[in-house]
């Protein structure tokens, strides 16, 4: 036992400098645009570009229309499945896995090739193409917006929920928004940061449909002509990363501590 318990900690070794000697080594790298010192002048350069707080704030608001229309359509279709047509949730289930198998790519020239002539021309307006780009962004942010969501379902006895709502008398619009939701408010957070987080750094559909207004094709075209700024825009999506899973694994814990002390 103390044997293997050496060599489990010994993996646990390599697999953290795995992980986190690249990260120092980005760091310290990021740290020398100065010569000869160590110095924040590639952060100070990044954050005093227009140019990024303006792909860095378009970028976060396509993730809040994409996070709201993910929520208004995930939210709604998996409680129906759930409480009438659990029958479906199997093909519903792969349907969400799909944009696993189906690279950003395909995706994006699908869009381009459907709704770049009549009778839905959107790609000829700005609107268009970037209700085009939340789109495509909800279609990605799919799997794990839904699987959250439907984990969140899975903790809550939603028939029971159902049945005594409607038994004073509440309707469907009431059921949703003032049960159904506020249950899944650690659910729907936690796809929400996720999707966030993909949307943050997502090139491909970006830089097809909008080109350099995006967080991730600017992310590019910095580590294309500046070497020290990439590097710090690396560390600084890294944190943002993270930073988002750290707020996850909060309300998730949070939300598991209130559940303990209540059954206690």
């Amino acid at each position: 036992m103390r044997k293997s318990r050496l060599w489990s900690w010994f993996w646990i070794f390599i697999g953290t400098l795995y992980f986190v000697v690249p990260l120092l080594a980005t760091f310290e790298f990021s740290l020398r645009a100065r010569k000869g010192t160590l110095s924040f002048l590639a952060y100070e350069r990044v954050f005093k570009d227009p140019a990024f707080w303006k792909s860095f704030g378009f970028s976060l608001e396509l993730a809040v229309f994409t996070v709201i229309i993910s929520v208004l359509l995930i939210v709604p279709t998996a409680y129906w499945i759930r409480l009438r047509l659990p029958q479906l949730r199997g093909a519903v289930e792969f349907i969400t896995m799909l944009p696993f198998v189906i690279p950003a790519i395909v995706l994006v020239f699908g869009l381009i090739r459907v709704f770049s002539g009549p009778p839905l021309p959107l790609t000829d307006t700005y609107f268009g193409t970037t209700a085009l780009l939340v789109a495509g962004y909800v279609v990605l942010a799919l799997p794990y917006m839904y699987r959250s969501i439907d984990i969140g379902l899975a903790a809550i006895d939603v028939r029971t929920l159902t049945e005594a709502a409607q038994s004073l008398g509440a309707g469907w619009g009431t059921i949703l928004f003032k049960i159904v939701f506020p249950n899944l408010r650690v659910a729907i957070l936690s796809g929400s940061f996720l999707t966030l987080a993909i949307v943050m750094g997502e090139f491909t559909m970006a830089s097809f449909l909008v080109g350099i207004k995006a967080f991730g094709p600017y992310m590019s075209l910095i580590g294309q002509n500046k070497t020290y700024e990439s590097s710090s825009l690396a560390i600084i999506s890294f944190i943002l990363t993270w930073a988002f899973i750290g707020l996850i694994q909060l309300l998730t814990r949070g939300r598991a501590e209130g559940q303990m002390a209540g059954a206690r």
